[in-house]
C-alpha cells in the first residue's frame, strides 16, 4: 500500500466518523428479527460464506438489499439496482444482452458471447453465466447480497471480481396473494403479481408473474419506431415440500421473454466521414444535441431474449451436519439485427443469434450446531453449449459511400479503376449481397472442489480458512462465409500494373493505403485447423483466509487475504485472430488467409489477490460497517470493441486500492439516513499493447477508463403512520460517480459523471391496498454510459446516453 492511500483511508475514516455513521442499503432494514437485542436496528443474516450468519459476524464485505427497499425504491432490475449499491456498476451498451456488471471497478464479459462475467451473478444458488440470463425484471426477492472482492474459493470459476446473490421468497403456508398495476410516463405499463398457499402441512406453492411494457424515449428522425423501450414478461413457479422436520425440497421453474429496440445510441463526435454520410442525403444527429434522444437509424433495432430453466434444491439435515444439494437446468436463446452505422444511410446492418444450454450441480456437507470447529466441503459441476453468430449485412449505400470518401480523399473512381484491373464487373466490391457471416461453438465443462473450515481460537477470536481447486475446459469451432470480394485481395502484392506492383510505383503507391483502410473485414481463420490450438484446459488452486475479531456484541473486525481465478475466455467475435506466433507456422502450412490478420484468439486465465481489513458495527441508532482493501487481478481480460469487432487481450496486471463503506442512522422511530459509498484508486500496473485512440498504446501506470475513483449514495427515509391502519413513507435516494474517462480508445473529451436522484413515497392501508408514486432520475441528470468508434467512420465516436426522468404510480391489492 502506498503513502496517499493510507492517507486517503485515513481521512476518509475521519470523515466518516464525523458524518455521524449514517448507512447504506447494505444494512437491510428488516430481513429477520430473531433477536433479543433491544436496539433499533434489526439483525441481518447472511449466505455470503453459504451458511446462514448475521451481517455482524460474516467476516466479508458484503452490501445488502432486502426486498423492503427494493420495493420502496421501486427497483425492477439488477440495472436500478446501482443507486443502493455504490461499489455496484451496471452498464447496458449495443443490445439488450450486452449489459456488463463491475464490482470496485472490475468486471468485463460486455458484448462478446466467449468472455464470461468476472462478476458472477446467482439466483438462488444458481449461477447466470451470461447478461442474456441476468437483465430481466426481478422476481418476488427477499434480500440481495452484493459480494466484494474475489470470491471463487465458494462461488466458482467465474467470480474473480464479485458476486451478486439473488434470494427469493419461499412458497408460504398460509394463503397471500398480490396483484399490482402501475403507470408511468413513456406509456409504461406494469402488471404483476403472486399468490402462494399451503396444499398440506408439508407442501405448499407458489406462483409470480410480472409483464412490464414502455414505449421508447429515443424518437427517430426517420418515421421508425422509437428505441430504447421496455416489452418484458415473465412467469415463476416454485413448490415447496417438507415431509419432516429435517428435509426440504425447493423446486423452482421460471422463463421469461424480451422483446425492445435497444439500445439508443447519439453522435459524441462528428468526424470527417460525417460529410460523406449527408453528401448521400443522410442524416448525423449533430453531436451537439448528445442529450435530445433523438434516433437516425434507417431500421428499427429487434433484440429478443428468451430464458428460461429449473431447479432443485434439497436439504437434510442429519446429526452434526446438514447437506444441501442444487440441480439446475438453463436455457437462453436470443437474437437481433441492428443498423451498426448509426446514421440513416443503409450502410451496415448487424444480425445475430446466441443459444446456451447449462447443467449445474452443487453438493455440500456444512457442520450445524455450535462448536469450535465448523467445517464445510463440497463440489460443483458445470456444463455449457454455446452456440453463437452474427451477420454483417453490406447496405444499399456502402458503395456509393466508399466512393465519396474516395473522392473526397483525391481518388475518384478509384475502387471501378480496381475492379477494371482485376476483370471484374463494375459495383463487385461492396454490393448490397455482400455479407460476413461468422458462427461459433463453445463447450464448457468445468468443476470445482471447495472446502471452509473456521477455527474459534476463543470467544473473541476465529480463524477462517477456505480452499478450492477448479478445472476447466473449453472446446471451440469457428467457421465463416465471407463474400467480400474487396477484403480478400492481397493489395500489396496481388494489385499490380503491367506485373508490378502498385504500391512500388510512385505515382500510385498512396492508393494503397487508402484501399487497405477500405479491408475493414478480411477473411477470418477458421477453427480447428492444423497449426492452432482450439481447446484449452485450465486449472487452479485458489484459497481464502479470514481472522475475525469480535471486540464486543456491537463491534466486529476481520482481516482477509484471498485469491481469485477466472478461466480462459474465447474470443468469439468477428476479429477473433491468430496469435503473431503462429503466422510462420500458417504461412508454411499454406493455410494463411488473405490479408491474414494477427492478434489473439483467448486472453489467458485472470488470477485475483485481495487483502482486506474490515470494520462492522451496530448500535442502538445504526450500524456501520467498513472495509479497506488492496484488490489486483493479474491477466485482467480486457475487452475492447474498435468498431467493426473486439480485440481481447490480457492486461498484464491491473489493481485497485480503496475503501468501501456503509451505514446507516436512526434518527427517530420515523426518520432514517443512508450513506454508503466507494473510493478507488485503480491503475493498469503493467498493460502494452492495448487498445488505444490511435492503435496499440502501452497503458502501463495510467488510470483505466470507465472507473470512477468515487461513488456515493445517499438516502433519507420517513416512516409515519395515519390514525390507526395507514402507513405511509417517503424516500429520497442519490447516486454520485466522480467523473471519468468512457473507454480506452476514445478522446479524453468523452467523460461521464453522474448526479442521480430518484425518489418515492407510498400509502398501505389496513385492507390491503396500497398506493405508490415514483420518479427515477428526478433532475433529469444527462451522463453517456459508455463510447465507441463507430465502424468505417474513422474518427467518429459514439456514446449511450443514460435514461431520462421516468414516472409513474402503481396501486396494488395484498392479502
Amino acid at each position: 500500500m502506498n503513502v496517499k492511500t493510507v492517507q486517503i483511508f485515513k481521512h476518509s475514516l475521519t470523515a466518516l466518523a464525523v458524518c455521524g455513521v449514517l448507512n447504506s442499503s447494505a444494512i437491510a432494514e428488516e430481513v429477520n428479527t430473531n433477536s433479543e437485542e433491544k436496539d433499533d436496528i434489526e439483525v441481518i443474516y447472511v449466505t455470503a460464506s453459504k451458511r446462514l450468519k448475521s451481517l455482524q459476524e460474516s467476516p466479508v464485505a458484503v452490501t445488502v438489499v432486502d426486498g423492503a427497499a427494493i420495493k420502496q425504491s421501486n427497483t425492477l432490475d439488477i440495472n436500478d439496482l446501482q443507486t443502493l449499491v455504490p461499489t455496484l456498476r451496471v452498464t447496458p451498451l449495443q443490445r439488450s444482452t450486452n449489459t456488463n456488471f463491475s464490482i470496485r471497478g472490475f468486471g468485463n464479459g460486455t458484448n462478446n458471447t466467449g468472455i464470461e462475467p468476472s462478476v458472477g451473478v446467482f439466483i438462488d444458488g444458481v449461477y447466470r453465466s451470461r447478461a442474456a440470463a441476468q437483465i430481466g425484471d426481478l422476481p418476488r426477492v427477499q434480500q440481495i447480497e452484493v459480494l466484494s472482492g474475489p470470491q471463487s474459493t465458494l462461488f466458482g470459476k467465474n467470480a474473480s471480481a464479485g458476486v451478486i446473490s439473488v434470494t427469493t421468497m419461499e412458497p408460504s403456508y398460509d394463503l397471500e396473494g398480490m396483484v399490482e398495476l402501475g403507470y408511468g410516463n413513456y406509456n409504461q405499463q406494469i402488471v404483476k403479481g403472486y399468490i402462494t398457499n399451503g396444499l398440506s402441512d408439508t407442501f405448499a406453492v407458489s406462483l409470480s408473474g410480472g409483464y412490464n411494457a414502455r414505449d421508447g424515449y429515443a424518437e427517430s428522425i426517420v418515421g421508425l419506431s422509437d428505441v430504447n423501450d421496455r416489452d418484458r414478461w415473465n412467469i415463476r413457479g416454485q413448490a415447496l415440500y417438507e415431509p419432516t422436520e429435517d428435509v426440504k425440497f425447493r423446486l423452482i421453474a421460471d422463463y421469461s421473454e424480451i422483446q425492445e429496440a435497444c439500445c439508443a445510441v447519439e453522435d459524441s463526435i462528428n468526424g470527417p466521414t460525417t460529410a460523406a454520410v449527408r453528401a448521400l442525403g443522410g442524416i448525423v444527429i449533430d453531436e451537439n444535441d448528445s442529450f435530445s434522444y433523438q434516433s437516425a437509424l434507417n431500421s428499427n433495432p429487434d433484440n429478443n431474449v428468451e430464458d428460461g430453466g429449473a431447479s432443485l434444491q434439497i436439504d437434510v439435515d442429519f446429526d452434526g451436519f446438514a447437506l444441501t444439494s442444487i440441480s439446475a437446468y438453463r436455457s437462453n436463446d436470443s437474437g437481433f439485427k441492428n443498423d451498426v452505422d448509426y446514421t440513416s444511410l443503409d450502410i451496415l446492418t448487424e444480425g445475430g443469434h446466441t443459444e446456451i444450454e447449462t447443467v449445474t450441480q452443487e453438493l455440500r456437507l456444512t457442520s450445524t450446531g455450535e462448536r469450535d470447529f465448523e467445517w464445510m466441503v463440497g463440489a460443483y459441476l458445470f456444463h455449457e453449449e454455446v452456440i453463437t453468430g452474427d451477420t454483417l449485412y453490406y447496405g444499399n449505400d456502402i458503395r456509393n459511400y466508399f466512393d465519396v470518401l474516395t473522392a473526397a480523399g483525391g481518388a475518384p473512381g478509384l475502387l471501378a479503376g480496381v475492379e477494371g484491373v482485376y476483370g471484374l464487373e463494375p459495383g463487385t466490391f461492396f454490393s448490397n449481397t455482400s455479407a460476413v457471416n461468422s458462427e461459433f461453438e463453445q463447450k464448457n465443462d468445468s468443476y470445482s472442489l471447495f472446502a471452509s473450515f473456521d477455527y474459534h481460537i476463543t470467544e473473541q477470536l476465529t480463524a477462517i480458512f477456505g480452499v478450492s481447486y477448479i478445472n476447466d475446459q473449453k472446446d471451440i469451432t469457428i467457421e465463416q462465409t465471407n463474400t467480400d470480394v474487396f477484403s480478400a485481395i492481397d493489395l500489396d502484392n496481388d494489385l499490380t500494373l503491367f506485373g508490378v506492383p502498385i504500391g512500388s510505383i510512385p505515382q500510385l503507391a498512396p492508393a494503397v493505403p487508402v484501399l487497405k483502410g477500405l479491408q475493414f473485414l478480411p477473411p477470418m481463420m477458421e477453427l480447428p485447423n492444423v497449426v492452432e490450438n482450439h481447446k484449452t484446459d485450465d486449472s487452479k488452486t485458489t484459497w481464502s483466509f479470514r481472522l475475525a475479531y469480535e471486540i464486543n456484541n456491537n463491534v466486529n473486525i476481520f482481516a482477509t487475504a484471498a485469491t481469485g481465478f477466472k478461466a480462459t475466455s474465447w474470443n468469439l467475435s468477428r476479429y477473433s485472430s491468430p496469435f503473431a506466433s503462429d503466422q510462420e507456422a500458417l504461412e508454411t502450412a499454406g493455410i494463411s488467409q488473405p490479408n491474414q490478420a494477427y492478434g489473439g484468439r483467448y486472453a489467458s486465465p485472470e488470477e485475483a489477490t485481495v487483502y482486506e481489513l474490515g470494520i462492522k458495527t451496530r448500535f442502538e441508532n445504526g450500524a456501520f460497517n467498513a472495509t479497506f482493501f488492496d484488490q489486483t487481478i493479474e491477466g485482467f481480460q480486457s475487452s475492447i470493441f474498435i468498431g467493426t469487432g473486439f480485440v481481447l487481450a490480457n492486461a498484464g496486471k491491473q489493481s485497485t486500492q480503496g475503501i468501501e463503506f456503509d451505514s446507516k442512522y436512526n434518527l427517530n422511530s420515523d426518520w432514517s439516513i443512508t450513506f454508503a459509498g466507494t473510493y478507488l484508486d485503480p491503475v493498469y500496473d503493467s498493460f502494452v499493447g492495448a487498445s488505444g485512440l490511435d492503435g496499440p498504446v502501452d497503458l502501463s501506470g495510467e488510470k483505466p477508463a470507465g472507473i470512477s475513483d468515487l461513488s456515493l449514495t445517499a438516502g433519507l427515509a420517513y416512516n409515519y403512520e395515519i390514525g390507526e391502519d395507514i402507513y405511509g413513507y417517503a424516500r429520497v435516494d442519490y447516486l454520485y460517480e466522480s467523473d471519468t474517462k468512457l473507454a480506452e480508445n476514445v478522446p479524453d473529451s468523452l467523460t461521464r459523471e453522474v448526479n442521480t436522484v430518484n425518489a418515492s413515497t407510498g400509502l398501505a392501508f389496513g385492507n390491503g391496498i396500497n398506493l405508490q408514486l415514483w420518479v427515477r432520475n428526478l433532475t433529469n441528470d444527462e451522463y453517456l454510459l459508455s463510447a465507441f468508434p463507430p465502424p468505417i467512420q474513422a474518427g467518429s465516436f459514439n456514446g449511450y446516453p443514460n435514461q431520462p426522468r421516468t414516472f409513474g404510480a402503481n396501486i396494488s391489492y395484498e392479502f
